[in-house]
């Protein structure tokens, strides 16, 4: 099968020709596979696809138009109405994501204990020495004046997190650089639940040369290094 290794980019699946020779084609999305409503994804124009081979496959068939080069992924789930964020929320919004990163590390690191593979070594030198200094804050829903004050009397806590999420996402390519592709996974997967966050990635981009670079990143965190 010439099609076996022969990778299309999304929206697009091998087909052979009548030459036997495989080439990519547009998904037609009413042949993608049934999905679960969980498995359900909102697009950016504000119409719910039952998966991303749906989404992918529509925007495949649509390209070449206007239509198809502003259709992208907004997030994960139904489309549902997103509220607006206003000036004090994306000015609290860097105090709860520091906070949920730090805790995504002390899960890792727990999980790391029964079984490893969650971090390299080296991740989990530097997490450690922030685990065994967070059993003061207990992971889960904490108020803005909390974490505010422990940001200031535990800066170094907050530093590794916002840069491991960094490169994290920084992956194709590497470049100390954050496009809004890298940007999407983490971006799609909160909008339901952190509505300023589309807003927050636009302003953490100073100069608007459609990148986040790294340094734009840490200062978005308040993170000084």
């Amino acid at each position: 099968d010439a099609c076996r290794n022969f990778h299309c980019k999304r929206g697009k699946v091998c087909h052979m020709d009548k030459r036997g020779k495989p080439r990519c084609i547009c998904q037609d999305p009413s042949a993608c596979p049934p999905t679960k409503d969980y498995e359900h994804v909102c697009g950016t124009d504000n119409k719910t696809y039952d998966g991303t081979c749906q989404l992918f496959g529509t925007k495949c068939q649509l390209e070449g138009t206007k239509t198809g080069r502003q259709l992208h992924l907004d997030y994960m789930g139904s489309c549902k109405y997103i509220p607006h964020c206003t000036d004090y929320e994306v000015d609290q919004f860097p105090l709860r994501m520091r906070d949920w990163l730090k805790n995504i590390l002390m899960q890792y690191y727990e999980r790391d204990l029964d079984t490893s593979g969650f971090l390299t070594e080296k991740q989990r030198s530097k997490v450690k020495k922030i685990y065994q200094n967070d059993k003061r804050l207990v992971a889960g829903d904490h108020a803005v004046e909390l974490l505010l004050h422990d940001f200031e009397k535990n800066y170094h806590m907050y530093v590794y997190p916002v840069h491991w999420q960094f490169h994290q996402l920084d992956q194709h390519p590497v470049d100390r650089l954050l496009t809004h592709s890298e940007l999407a996974p983490l971006r799609a997967s909160l909008v339901p639940m952190e509505h300023c966050i589309t807003r927050f990635f636009q302003e953490c981009d100073g100069d608007q040369d459609k990148v986040v670079a790294l340094k734009e990143w840490c200062h978005c965190f308040g993170i000084k290094e």
